[in-house]
């Protein structure tokens, strides 16, 4: 016998109520009858029903009245139509709005009892859909990190209330615009994200991210959206809110990151500080610093945390190039320049309009390129190479260099106008030696990326390798770390990454030859550094940690420079 099911039939003919309510009745459910409309939506209102049957014809009414009363309740009733002489607009009409089925008289048993099963079966699957995706909006609804889901082409398709607080606006506003219209005002960087993962089709983390609209700072993480069958719909942009913690951060002087800079060192905490305060003021900024030391992510912070964010940031490379190439790279030609001129080119620094460039290894540019720039930081304007119509342009310059300009000013290769005009502020990015309590942070950040990427579960690493790492002087710095670390990654086959499995330079090194911090003292340092790193930099828990006392462990920290300006 089937599932007992509550059943309304409401037919004007008492034998087509009496023949229903019997068959069904036969298998074990509960049956209803109504004679005209308004008995049926009496019945309707007073109890749930799990299936209707209603005859196209009841007196002054018809079924099509039924359905509308049933759909305008809000019942998820599936309705099937009785009809004597079914016409294809009446059971179009029907259909329209909801009907499940109609089936003609006479009706035999077969067929009630057939179309009864079908549709019960489809009220149960409804029943079920319903009640996951009741759940699902429930957890939508609770999550304290914003959610917004967008299609293929980038449209929004669904946002909960908590993104709406975070990004300052309201999901009415939202719902099926374009993510690019939304963008505008705060900054750019979640449209980014998102492009990137509808390209590539993988997740994109970016952190502590200021949004212009709402002011908040915010880390993101924007991922792909497949089906069970791995069909590709769209993303999904997951916003956490990390304002408070930021504020407390900088407070304390202890930020662990500045947008994509890593690291708490008291050196760290002076460099987020000045990129803050440069963000919003729009002058020329030199970033100075060996290779490998974060130059371009100081400029990237520069950019996507100030009123520019929503411009451009354009990149170039000024020791990749020729001087005619680059040249032509940064102001652009016209057709016919030159040999190889086939068309109009713009340059860089027009494509930069409104945003930033980033003018990498600024310091191996010849004496041409120098004046030509010298001329845009002064006026901003410039020609394409083959024409003499001036450019003007709104950009902000940032430079970057590991050269010594001093020196290279005192030897005539670059000129010194130039250099004050891009030293308006200069930001230093220390190199890794010299803030070696940034190593576990940037070690624990690596481990992250590299468990992602190459779909590993690497818990960390040895402590000889963490002996290695403390005394090492690193001189490819953060970008040298990088890839010894994702060298031993591919050369691991378990879950702790040892001293094989470093490069050649790192396991033929001996912290003995060239440490200053010797035998015990090395390893009560690093014990103190991981007993911090564990413990988020709380200083009192650390102390538990390593069963001493407060004082004591401050004055272990000072003795081996610990978290201190080295």
């Amino acid at each position: 016998m089937e599932d007992s099911a509550k059943i309304l039939v409401i037919d004007d003919e008492e034998s087509i109520r009496f023949t229903f309510e019997s068959f069904l009745s036969e298998v074990g459910h509960s049956v209803s009858v109504a004679r005209d409309y308004e008995e049926a939506v009496e019945k309707v209102g007073a109890e749930e029903f799990d299936l209707i049957f209603v005859d196209i014809i009841l007196g002054g009414k018809t079924g099509i009245d039924v359905i509308r009363a049933v759909r305008g309740r809000n019942i998820n009733s599936p309705v099937v139509m009785i009809t004597g002489a079914p016409h294809v607009d009446t059971a179009s009409e029907a259909l329209r709005l909801g009907a499940f089925d109609y089936i003609p008289k006479p009706v035999t048993q077969e067929t009630l009892l057939r179309v009864t099963k079908l549709a019960l079966r489809h009220k149960a699957l409804h029943d079920e859909k319903e009640k996951y995706r009741s759940n699902l909006d429930a957890i939508f609804r609770s999550v304290k990190e914003g959610i917004i889901t967008v299609d293929r082409d980038l449209k929004v398709v669904e946002m909960n209330e908590a993104a709406g607080n975070i990004c300052g606006m309201s999901r009415e506003d939202v719902l099926g615009r374009s993510f690019d219209d939304l963008s505008a005002a705060c900054g750019g960087r979640c449209l980014i994200a998102l492009k990137e993962t509808i390209e590539t089709r993988k997740p994109v983390e970016v952190r502590r991210i200021e949004c212009r609209r709402s002011k908040c700072v915010a880390t993101i993480c924007a991922s792909p959206l497949c089906d069970y069958q791995g069909t590709f719909s769209g993303a999904v942009i997951v916003i956490r809110d990390e304002t408070r913690l930021a504020d407390l951060e900088r407070d304390l002087g202890e930020r662990r990151s500045f947008h994509s800079l890593i690291g708490r060192s008291r050196k760290m905490q002076n460099v987020y500080s000045l990129l803050e305060a440069l963000a919003d003021v729009q002058t020329t900024v030199l970033v100075t610093g060996e290779s490998g030391t974060g130059k371009e992510l100081a400029a990237e912070a520069i950019h996507y945390r100030g009123e520019r964010s929503g411009g451009p940031l354009v990149k170039v490379n000024c020791s990749a190039l020729s001087e005619n190439l680059l040249e032509s790279e940064l102001f652009g030609h016209v057709k016919g320049s030159f040999t190889g001129a086939i068309s109009d080119k713009v340059g860089r620094f027009q494509k930069a309009h409104g945003g930033s460039i980033f003018l990498d290894e600024i310091g191996d540019i010849s004496h041409g390129i120098q004046l030509r720039l010298l001329r845009v930081l002064q006026e901003m304007e410039f020609e394409r190479v083959g024409d003499s119509t001036p450019v003007r342009v709104d950009v902000r310059v940032i430079a970057a260099t590991n050269r010594d300009l001093p020196a290279r000013i005192a030897g005539g290769q670059f000129r010194e106008d130039l250099y004050y005009r891009l030293k308006v502020v200069e930001v230093n990015m220390p190199p890794l030696r010299e803030r070696k309590e940034d190593i576990p942070p940037l070690v624990e950040h690596f481990l992250k990326k590299f468990n992602k990427k190459l779909k590993k579960e690497i818990a960390g690493v040895s402590a000889d390798v963490e002996k290695i790492f403390f005394e090492y002087s690193w001189p490819g710095n953060i970008r040298e770390l990088e890839h010894a670390l994702e060298h031993a990654f591919i050369l691991c086959r378990q879950n702790i990454l040892a001293v094989d499995h470093l490069p050649e330079n790192l396991k033929m090194f001996s912290p003995a030859a060239s440490a200053p911090v010797q035998g015990s003292d090395l390893e009560e340092r690093l014990r103190i550094a991981n007993a911090l790193e564990r413990t988020a930099g709380n200083k009192a828990r650390a102390a538990r940690l390593l069963g001493m006392d407060r004082k004591t462990l401050y004055r272990k920290m000072s003795k081996y420079g610990v978290f201190e300006e080295g």
